[in-house]
Parts: structure tokens; sequence; C-alpha cells
């Protein structure tokens, strides 16, 4: 690699991490600040947070990063911190709720009305937020593309956002935790997610039988097992969560029937 090459990595190592700092330093300021109006947030919000930045930042900067450039393996593993889990850790902590608590009334309602606008509802659409996700996932590994992350630094650092912001918006189209503009019925969304991991699934076993180009034969089926069981552990985890408030939601209120000896 030339010294230009060189130049380029340490600026986007210098970028990401100040970016990982706001980030952390950000959320928690602002959780700071709401719990002077609100309840405490919290700890457990916090704590998602930072391990949802963490895993972002390991799969694009640092050693890891440098090592899923040769081993497809851990690349792999990169591709569930980075897609599935990180993103699933990120919309636990609720960022767009806690934003609106820190923020003035009038900017919140700036927000809120920003969020019901067409194009946040058609991105964060049940349908539309797993075709970026999963069948961007297709294009990468069945195109040249993942050839070329790995040859330009801008493509690579494109492709890692990609895989980030699309496994967010899947997530929390799939559990609504942050407010979103048109809330889906449970089943509508229940089509989709498994419609999505079949997808998901039929994709880890195409890398299996036809790796990408370059990629031995040994890496590959091991790095398509990792996408497969791995990612069927994470799916387990969001298809909890989103049984756990079905259940909720659906679930009989009780009923307080006042009688004459109440009064």
């Amino acid at each position: 690699m030339g010294h230009g090459g060189t130049s380029a990595s340490i600026a986007v190592e210098l970028i990401c991490t100040l970016i990982y700092a706001a980030a952390i330093l950000g959320y928690t300021l602002m959780g700071l600040l709401s719990s002077r109006n609100y309840k405490s947030w919290p700890l457990y919000r916090y704590l998602c947070w930072y391990a949802g930045c963490t895993c972002a930042v390991i799969v694009i900067i640092g050693p890891f990063a440098a090592a899923a450039h040769s081993d497809f393996r851990i690349h792999m593993i990169g591709h569930l911190l980075l897609g599935m889990l990180g993103p699933l850790l990120m919309a636990i902590a609720a960022p767009v709720t806690l934003l609106l608590r820190s923020l003035p009334v009038s900017r919140a309602r700036g927000l809120s009305s920003f969020l019901r606008s067409p194009y946040p509802a058609l991105v964060c659409h049940p349908i539309v937020a797993a075709l970026l996700n999963t069948g961007g996932l297709w294009l990468l590994y069945t195109t040249p593309l993942y050839t070329w992350m790995h040859q330009y630094t801008a493509v690579n650092l494109l492709v890692h956002l990609h895989i980030l912001l699309a496994g967010y918006v899947f997530t929390i189209s799939m559990l609504y935790i942050d407010p979103v503009a048109h809330r889906y019925g449970y089943v509508y969304r229940a089509i989709v997610a498994i419609i999505a991991a079949a997808l998901h699934g039929m994709l880890s076993k195409y890398i299996y039988i036809h790796p990408p180009a370059g990629i031995p034969a040994g890496d590959a089926e091991t790095g398509a097992m990792w996408m497969y069981y791995g990612g069927d552990l994470v799916q387990l985890i969001i298809i909890g969560l989103f049984c756990y408030r079905w259940y909720r939601d659906a679930r009989p209120r009780k009923l307080v029937v006042s009688t004459a000896l109440d009064s």
C-alpha cells in the first residue's frame, strides 16, 4: 500500500474514532439532560448503546477490521456484529426517544413532524427495510462488489455504512421501540420477518456453495456457517422481543368494576 493509501487509512480511522466518541458522549449527555425533566433513563439502555456502537466501530477500524480484509471467516463475524447484533443493541437503546426527551419542545415537535414525513415512513416500511437489508447482502456477495470493497476505501466505507444503517432500519421496522410514522400489524411484520430470515439463510447456503471470488472453499464454508447459525441466534433474540411486545399489547386489560361498596 502506498503513502496515499496509508494516509487515507489513518484519516478514516481518525474520523471513525471521533464519530464513535461523539456517539457515546452525545448519548450520555442526552441521558443526563433528559433525566432532569423526566425519570432517569434506564441503565440498560446506556449499556446497549455503548455495546452497539462498539460492535460497529471494531468492524470498521482497528485490528479486527484489518484481519477481516484477508480472512472471510472474520469478515462474516464482522457482518453479524455490524449488520445484526450492533443494530439490535442500538435499537433497544431507543436513541430517538431519548433525543425527543432531550430537545426543547419546539424542536422535538419539528423532529416528530420529520419522522412522520413520507421519506422516513417509506424507508421504515417493513418490506422496504427488508429489501434494503437482505437485498443489500445478496448484492454484496453475488456481485463483484465484495471484491471492490476490499480494493477501494470509499467503497469499503459505503458498504459498511449501508450494512449498519440497513440493519438498524430493519430492526426498528420490526420492533417499535422508538416512535415511527406508521405502525403495521404484528401479523404483517411477522410475515416480512419470516421471509427476510429465509432469504438470509438461503444466502448463507449460496455462499457455502458459491463463495465470492478469491475466497478459499474452506473459509467460505466456515464463514457461511457463521452467517447461518449466528444470524439465527440474533434473529431468535429479535423474535423473542417481538413476541413479548405482541403479548404485552394483546393481553386483556384488567377491568376495575366499581360497586356501591367501593364508594
